[in-house]
């Protein structure tokens, strides 16, 4: 999720857990500085494109690691506050801190690595997109009413606060459920024999949701609203690059992208350079990490490094885009 969100789950989190045991500001505070910590392995170099993605959210949200992290947070805060005996308390306030930022991030689609050392598999819901102001300003209002009035109401505010942001990630869970649902039935009725499926909402809101159907030659791209008023969906069909991936399956940072985004990638080649494409954040024919991995020579030289060639879509054509489609909209082309 984004630096906001972690910094008000973080604060929300350390006041819960704290409660008036000490001063609301300073469990607000720690808890933003440790909700902030584990993101701070994005300022990491590890040496190309790829390797700081799929790197990212490794070690530092691993729970394991995190939980290690956690009394040395505390016994800093503790004495920095000269609140020696509250070392416990400030201990568990820090490990929930701490574990619920990756916890949040397994939310999102973009691959958390829980279990480094032990496993780098990429635990994703895909269930909230990595800005949602509806799970995010309840913690904010909590935390705030919470350093603003001193009685037990500021405490049931950030309580409630709390509740309700978690209640919105059970409700994203399920509008995700429906969804694939509808998203398998209507692949079903229009004779689609798909591998994988991907189901996760567009950006800011759980109503209007992306879907990737993948098979071995193709991917198929679609939208469903929960207020569309008919379950059919109208998917666009793309080459997945299958003759390419056939050829360079071998190709390491190629498997390793297969492996980060779950198998839902293409791969192309243009002026002689080959691309790898992660279809997961994003949509046609803008998406988020998009790498030029180099031309043959290149590679087999050893002399290339793969950088980013992602691209944005313009937002102030994006964002009116989507919400006329979240409102039930259908866009007028056929059927693929």
């Amino acid at each position: 999720m984004d630096s906001l969100t972690q910094i008000a789950l973080g604060s929300a989190v350390g006041v819960a857990v704290m409660g008036r045991r000490t001063a609301a500001w300073k469990a607000a505070l720690w808890g933003a500085i440790g909700g902030t910590l584990p993101d701070l392995d994005a300022f990491i170099n590890h040496g190309d494109a790829i390797l700081n993605m799929t790197r990212h959210r490794a070690e530092s949200h691993a729970l394991f690691v995190l939980t290690l992290a956690a009394p040395v947070l505390a016994w800093i805060v503790s004495r920095v506050h000269g609140e020696a005996a509250l070392f416990r308390r400030w201990w568990l306030a820090m490990w929930l801190v701490l574990i619920t930022h990756p916890l949040l991030d397994t939310m999102t689609v973009y691959g958390t690595q829980l279990l480094q050392p032990f496993s780098d598999y990429p635990f994703a819901v895909g269930s909230v997109f990595i800005i949602d102001l509806a799970y995010t300003l309840p913690l904010i209002v909590g935390v705030v009413a919470a350093l603003r009035l001193k009685s037990a109401r500021g405490l049931a505010w950030n309580t409630a606060g709390l509740v309700l942001s978690t209640l919105y990630l059970g409700w994203s869970v399920g509008a995700q459920q429906h969804v694939t649902r509808v998203a398998q039935a209507s692949l079903q009725a229009d004779g689609i024999a798909a591998e994988h499926l991907l189901v996760t909402p567009s950006p800011f809101n759980t109503v209007l949701w992306r879907l990737v159907a993948t098979t071995p030659t193709e991917y198929r791209e679609g939208f469903y609203s929960l207020l569309d008023d008919s379950p059919r969906i109208t998917w666009t069909v793309h080459e997945r690059g299958a003759d390419l991936i056939a050829q360079h399956h071998n190709e390491p940072y190629l498997a390793r992208m297969a492996a980060f985004t779950h198998g839902f990638y293409s791969v192309s080649a243009t002026e002689g350079h080959l691309f790898v494409t992660d279809l997961r954040m994003g949509q046609e024919p803008h998406y988020t990490f998009r790498f030029d991995l180099g031309s043959d020579t290149e590679r087999t030289n050893g002399g290339h490094r793969p950088t980013l060639n992602g691209s944005r879509p313009d937002l102030a054509t994006a964002l009116p885009g989507l919400w006329h489609r979240l409102l039930g909209n259908r866009p007028p082309s056929p059927a693929s």
